[in-house]
């Protein structure tokens, strides 16, 4: 089945939902838009109701933590588009989720198998994918060790999805910075 994989990446507020949501308007069919999100307060319950309240109507919603792979091949999905929004707090509740005390090896562990299991998912039902994450590494060292976890495997999770991508944009300011360029499903740097 014929599949395209788009991992947009950028930092907090750089525009990468807005321009993904764009990005999968413009297929003119509907859209399963995965969300991630968990409301543990007030403040991410508003964010979480706004973002169901700006979605088109015709556009189904998967609620999932963990366990994508298994959250999309178990759906009645129709749609060939589909927008993960975003590995960022998937990554976060897979870790979270994790008995303690919290280890590189383990949080790597559980997130490697997480994203192949998404990506079995993306070859089994195919279609056109986008993929949300931030770019975490550009900042400080977190000066604590559950910090440096989860920014290291975040790191990973998104240099795989990378690798399996057809194309990778860096969103700086709201405008998308083509970082994997793709000619004729062959990228030029290989």
């Amino acid at each position: 089945m014929d599949k395209r994989i788009t991992l947009i990446l950028g930092g907090a507020r750089s525009g990468k939902s807005t321009y993904a949501e764009k990005l999968a308007a413009s297929f003119y069919q509907p859209v399963v838009y995965i969300a991630t999100a968990a409301a543990g307060d007030a403040e991410m319950e508003a964010r979480i109701a706004a973002h169901r309240a700006s979605r088109p109507t015709n556009w189904e919603t998967i609620e999932a933590q963990f366990d994508l792979g298994k959250a999309v091949l178990s759906s009645s999905v129709k749609a060939r588009i589909f927008l993960l929004d975003c590995a960022t707090l998937w990554t976060s509740n897979v870790i979270l989720n994790l008995p303690e005390p919290y280890s590189i090896d383990q949080a790597q562990a559980a997130m490697e198998e997480e994203v192949r299991s998404l990506l079995q998912a993306v070859d089994v039902l195919g279609g056109e994918w986008i993929i949300v994450s931030n770019e975490v590494g550009l900042g400080l060292v977190p000066p604590y060790e559950l910090g440096r976890i989860y920014r290291d495997t975040l790191g990973r999770v998104n240099q795989r999805i990378a690798a399996a991508a057809d194309r990778v944009l860096f969103m700086v300011a709201g405008y998308p910075m083509l970082v994997k360029p793709v000619a004729n499903g062959v990228d030029i740097f290989d």
